[in-house]
């Protein structure tokens, strides 16, 4: 398996690393090259960073969560670097989850118009998912991600000794976009899923990193097609937003208080899956297979909110719509997806109340 991936197009390069226990020298070797390093880290994070020999590197500690994603998460993050001299040759690195890297990027492609930007990814979650492919931003009170910039980090470090010393739930977070990349285009990726499911979710070293490899892989195929999600067809990058519709309301409507991402996004999945059998796509069997697949894993696939019109409005307010209409992405069998447009809120409102 190669250990070096590269998103490259006309406009960016970014390259993606999977090495064990390489984070610090990551760190120095950065330190060496550039004049001033500010380190972004999730309080939460158990590594050892301890760069006293090396005076250009700065730590700024953050206490994350899917909260630091406002205005005044942004404010405190621009503030801290301003008041320590951030100049246009300082170097910019998140090491956290995908909250983390969502403000910090978002920080970093405006504070000074633009900083030079690295992504240590230490969730499951952001190594296959949040860190690859360069959006970054916050969430509003009208709805997740509304203010953001695409800004692709230079270099994304993936080292899965981390992972480690999170619990079992953030690890089934993170395994639930894994299987959304096998849904929405490789049936033979879901088939393996299958049978490998439970040594994944217990950090068996090479079924894990073969598992985030190829969710990078299938991940990197929409971003190269579609950096800026411009599309409307099979290949834009909206087909990554498989179960991020409903699962984005659902969270939104909680506060981000209920679930984490991971969970959410699977009650998306199951819910999305559900609309495109109640549309006459995805065959009931192929439907029963992906509830059963997540019933085994410990995914959740439902909440009361779904029966709610309140979700209705959370669901106008994504990104991908317009006027009262609310797109989707579906699938029609397991491995291939939609771009299903125009539904009309109050026919999603009845089907919701029909699946």
């Amino acid at each position: 398996m190669k250990n070096k991936l590269l998103i490259k197009n006309k406009k960016l390069k970014t390259n993606i690393l999977i090495k064990k226990n390489y984070i610090y020298k990551f760190i120095i070797n950065i330190a060496k090259k550039n004049e001033k390093i500010f380190c972004v880290v999730d309080t939460k994070i158990k590594i050892d960073l301890n760069f006293e020999k090396q005076e250009n590197i700065k730590i700024i500690s953050f206490k994350c969560g899917e909260k630091i994603k406002t205005f005044e998460g942004y404010k405190n993050l621009a503030n801290k670097l301003i008041k320590s001299n951030v100049n246009r040759r300082s170097v910019l690195i998140a090491i956290g989850g995908g909250t983390l890297g969502d403000l910090a990027g978002f920080v970093a492609s405006t504070i000074l118009r633009g900083l030079e930007f690295y992504l240590i990814p230490t969730t499951l979650l952001s190594q296959v998912d949040s860190s690859i492919g360069g959006k970054n931003g916050i969430n509003t009170i009208f709805g997740k991600n509304l203010i953001g910039t695409f800004y692709q980090p230079k270099e994304v470090l993936i080292d899965t000794s981390i992972l480690n010393s999170l619990p079992k739930k953030e690890i089934r977070s993170g395994y639930a976009e894994i299987v959304k990349h096998a849904l929405i285009k490789d049936y033979q990726f879901f088939c393996w899923l299958e049978l490998n499911a439970n040594k994944l979710l217990n950090l068996n070293e090479s079924i894990l990193e073969k598992a985030i490899y190829k969710s990078i892989m299938i991940k990197l195929f929409y971003v190269k097609k579609d950096e800026k999600e411009f599309l409307l067809n099979n290949n834009s990058r909206a087909m990554l937003n498989f179960g991020h519709t409903i699962g984005h309301a659902i969270e939104s409507h909680y506060n981000y208080n209920k679930f984490n991402h991971g969970e959410a996004i699977a009650i998306g999945m199951i819910t999305e899956a559900k609309i495109s059998n109640y549309l006459g796509m995805l065959p009931l069997d192929e439907l029963e297979k992906i509830i059963t697949h997540f019933k085994k894993c410990g995914l959740k696939i439902y909440d009361n909110v779904l029966k709610e019109k309140k979700l209705i409005i959370k669901l106008t307010k994504d990104k991908k719509n317009f006027q009262n209409s609310i797109n989707f992405t579906l699938i029609n069998k397991i491995g291939s997806s939609i771009f299903y447009k125009k539904l009309d809120k109050n026919k999603v409102y009845k089907i919701l109340q029909n699946i």
